[in-house]
C-alpha cells in the first residue's frame, strides 16, 4: 500500500468535526493571531524606547538569585522533557520547546553580559558548542514529532470550510 493510500485511509477513518466546533476553532485561531499581531506591533515602540533610555550599565542586587533561579528553571525544563519523553507523553513537545527556548535565552544572556570581560570566551564556547546545538537539536526533534501528527489534509479542510459556510447560509 502506498503512502498516499495509507494517508487516504487514515483521513477516511478520522471523524469530521461538526460546524460549531469548526467555527469555534476558527474564532479561537483568529483571536489568538489578532492578539499576537497587536502584541508584536506594540512591542516595536517599546523596544525602541528601551534602546533609547536604558543605561548602558546597571548594578544588579540579586545576581546570584537571578542566575541560580534561571538555571533551576532550565533543570526543571530538561528533567520534564526527559521524563515526558521516557513516558512517551505527547506533552514532551511543549517541554522540549520550552527547554530549547531557555537554552537560547541562556546563551544570549551569558554571551551578551560577558562582552568586554575575560569570560566572553567561555560564554561564547558554551553557547556555540553546548547550549545552541542542544536547543536546535530539540527544535529539530519537535519538528519531526509534529510532522508525524495526523493533520487533516488541505483538501479535507477546504471541504469542511465549504460545509461550514453552507451551514450558515
Amino acid at each position: 500500500m502506498s503512502d498516499t493510500q495509507t494517508g487516504n485511509l487514515i483521513r477516511a477513518a478520522a471523524p469530521t468535526p461538526d460546524g460549531d466546533l469548526l467555527d469555534r476553532i476558527r474564532r479561537h485561531r483568529r483571536h489568538t493571531l489578532e492578539l499576537l499581531t497587536v502584541c508584536a506591533v506594540a512591542l516595536v515602540p517599546w523596544t525602541v524606547l528601551l534602546a533609547a533610555t536604558l543605561p548602558s550599565g546597571y548594578q544588579v542586587h540579586h545576581w546570584r538569585v537571578t542566575w541560580v533561579g534561571f538555571d533551576v528553571l532550565l533543570v526543571v525544563a530538561m528533567a520534564s522533557t526527559a521524563l515526558l519523553g521516557w513516558l512517551r507523553h505527547r506533552a514532551v513537545i511543549v517541554a522540549a520547546l520550552a527547554t530549547a527556548l531557555l537554552l537560547v535565552c541562556d546563551a544570549w544572556f551569558d554571551v551578551s553580559l560577558a562582552f568586554g570581560t575575560p569570560e566572553i570566551w567561555l560564554s561564547a564556547a558554551l553557547a556555540a558548542f553546548a547550549e545552541l546545538p542542544l536547543a536546535f537539536y530539540l527544535i529539530r526533534r519537535v519538528m519531526g514529532m509534529i510532522s508525524l501528527a495526523q493533520w487533516p489534509a488541505a483538501k479535507a479542510e477546504a471541504c469542511s470550510d465549504e460545509q461550514a459556510a453552507d451551514l450558515h447560509t
